[in-house]
C-alpha cells in the first residue's frame, strides 16, 4: 500500500510538472491542463477507495508541497501580475503609495531594477511624472493601460487596483525578498499559502468525520500548482481567508468570520459576493466584514486621498463590467450587451436573496460554494484564476461538480475573442453543475449523487 501511495504522489507531482512545462513551451497547454486535472481527480478517487491511515493528512500535505515545486523553477507563466505585486510592495516599503504613483513614474526611478525594468534604468527618464488621471472613455482607458516593453509590469501607466490586505501581503513579502529574486519570494509565499490551505481543508474534513484525503482536490490540483507556485496569484490568499471565514461561521464565531471575510474582500473584491451567505437576523458577520473592509482602506485614504481607488474604475471599464460588452458569456449567447447587463444583475440579486433564504437550511460551505460559483457563471470573468476560491469551497462543501467551472474558464481563456465558443464552454460547465444538482435533489435520490467527500466514513 505504501508503494502505491508513493507512486500516486510522484505521478501527481509529475502532472504538475507536465502542466508547467506545457504552459511554458505552449505545447497544447489547455489540453495538457484538462488531462492533468482528470488524472489527478482519478488518483484522488482511487486512493480514497481505501481506509485513511493515521498519517493521511501528512501525506496529502506533503504531496501538495511537492506539486508546488515545478512552478517555482520558472518565471510566472499565466500572467505578469506578480511583477506588479513585487512593485507595489517595494513602493510601500519606500514610503510611497502604489495608489498615487504608477510604475513608470520618474519620481520612483530609484526603485527600478533590471528584473522589473529590463529596458529602463534608474537614471533613464520615462516621461511619466505626477499622479495619474484615469479618463472615463473606454478607448482612452485601453490606450492608457497598454503594456510597455521597458518593464515587465503590466499596465505601467496606471496605479494599482489591489486592495489594502493584498498590499500588506505584497509589502511583507517584499521586506524579505532581495530585488534580484524578482517574483520568487511571491511565488514561494503563494505556494506556502496553497499548502497551508490544503492542511486546513484536510483537518476540517477530518473534524467533520469526512475523508481528509479529498483535500487533495485542492492541494494536488494542477490549476493550483499553476496559479500559486508559478503565477503567485493573490487569489490563493483570498481562498485561504474565505475558507477560514466559512469554518469560523460554521463553528458559530460570527465576529471572527466577519473579520476574515472582510480581510478576504480586501485581497480581491469578489468575496464581497459571499456576504448574503453569512446574513442572519443579527447581521453581525456582514457588518463586521464590511467594517473590516472599510477600515483596511483608512490608512491608504489618509495617504493617497481619493486616488485610493487606484485603477479600479478603469479596470472595470476595460474588462467590460461597465457596459457588459465582454462579460456574461452565457447570456451573450442570446442577449445584446444592454439586456445582458440587466439580466446579469437580476440573476445576481436572485442568488443573493436565495442565499439569505437558505441561511441555516444547509451548511454555509454549500451556500458559499454555489453562490460564488453562480456568480462566476453569471459574469464569466476573463481570467481563470478568479476561480481558485471556488476550488477550495467545492472541496470544503463536498460539491466537486463545481470544479468544472474553473476548468472551463481555462478553455474559455484560450478562446478569448471567440464569443460564441466562450459562451458554449461556460454553458457546458453550467449544464454539468445543474444536472448534478438536479440528480442530487431528485425524489428518492440516494447519497450516490453526493460527492464522496460527504459520503465516506472510515
Amino acid at each position: 500500500m505504501r508503494l502505491k501511495l508513493v507512486t500516486a504522489g510522484l505521478l501527481t507531482a509529475g502532472t504538475s510538472a507536465g502542466v508547467i512545462a506545457a504552459e511554458s513551451a505552449s505545447w497544447w497547454p489547455n489540453l495538457v491542463l484538462c488531462t492533468a486535472f482528470a488524472i489527478v481527480a482519478g488518483i484522488v478517487w482511487l486512493i480514497t477507495r481505501h481506509p485513511a491511515g493515521d498519517h493521511a493528512i501528512l501525506y496529502v500535505v506533503a504531496v501538495a508541497a511537492l506539486c508546488q515545486v515545478p512552478g517555482l523553477t520558472t518565471a510566472p507563466i499565466t500572467s505578469t501580475d506578480a511583477y506588479r505585486y513585487a512593485w507595489d510592495g517595494r513602493v510601500q516599503l519606500s514610503g510611497s503609495s502604489p495608489y498615487s504613483h504608477v510604475p513608470l513614474d520618474d519620481a520612483l526611478a530609484r526603485l527600478r531594477d533590471p528584473v522589473l525594468f529590463p529596458g529602463l534604468s534608474p537614471t533613464d527618464k520615462s516621461g511619466v511624472v505626477g499622479p495619474p488621471r484615469v479618463p472615463p472613455d473606454p478607448a482612452a482607458v485601453t490606450a492608457l493601460s497598454t503594456d510597455d516593453p521597458r518593464t515587465r509590469i503590466n499596465r505601467p501607466r496606471v496605479p494599482t487596483i489591489y486592495p489594502p490586505v493584498a498590499q500588506a501581503f505584497f509589502t511583507a513579502v517584499a521586506l524579505v525578498t532581495p530585488w534580484s529574486a524578482g517574483t520568487l519570494g511571491l511565488q514561494l509565499a503563494a505556494a506556502l499559502l496553497a499548502v497551508v490551505l490544503t492542511a486546513l481543508l484536510a483537518a476540517e474534513l477530518r473534524r467533520r468525520g469526512r475523508d481528509p484525503r479529498w483535500a487533495a482536490m485542492w492541494g494536488w490540483s494542477p490549476i493550483v500548482a499553476l496559479e500559486a507556485g508559478s503565477a503567485a496569484h493573490v487569489d490563493v490568499l483570498a481562498a485561504l481567508l474565505i475558507v477560514a471565514a466559512v469554518i469560523a461561521a460554521a463553528r458559530r464565531r460570527p465576529v471572527l468570520a466577519g473579520v476574515l471575510l472582510g480581510a478576504a474582500a480586501s485581497v480581491k473584491l469578489l468575496p464581497l459576493l459571499l456576504l448574503p451567505a453569512f446574513t442572519s437576523r443579527r447581521l453581525r458577520t456582514p457588518l463586521v466584514a464590511l467594517g473590516t473592509f472599510v477600515a483596511s482602506y483608512l490608512p491608504h485614504l489618509l495617504a493617497a486621498g481619493t486616488l485610493v481607488v487606484g485603477f479600479l474604475p478603469g479596470y472595470l471599464t476595460q474588462e467590460g463590467f461597465s457596459d457588459g460588452s465582454s462579460r456574461s458569456a452565457i447570456l451573450a449567447l442570446v442577449l445584446p450587451p444592454e439586456a445582458r447587463q440587466l439580466a446579469a444583475a437580476l440573476l445576481a440579486v436572485s442568488l443573493a436573496v436565495l442565499a439569505i433564504y437558505r441561511h441555516g437550511r444547509e451548511p454555509i460551505a454549500v451556500t458559499c460554494c454555489w453562490l460564488y460559483g453562480g456568480a462566476l457563471l453569471i459574469t464569466t470573468p476573463t481570467y481563470p484564476w478568479y476561480g481558485l476560491p471556488l476550488i477550495a469551497l467545492a472541496v470544503l462543501a463536498g460539491r466537486l461538480e463545481w470544479l468544472v467551472v474553473p476548468v472551463a474558464a481555462y478553455l474559455a481563456y484560450a478562446s478569448f475573442g471567440h464569443d460564441l465558443r466562450q459562451g458554449l464552454i461556460h454553458l457546458a460547465a453550467a449544464t454539468v453543475v445543474v444536472a448534478t444538482v438536479a440528480l442530487r435533489h431528485r425524489p428518492n435520490a440516494g447519497r450516490e449523487f453526493d460527492v464522496p467527500v460527504e459520503a465516506l466514513r472510515h
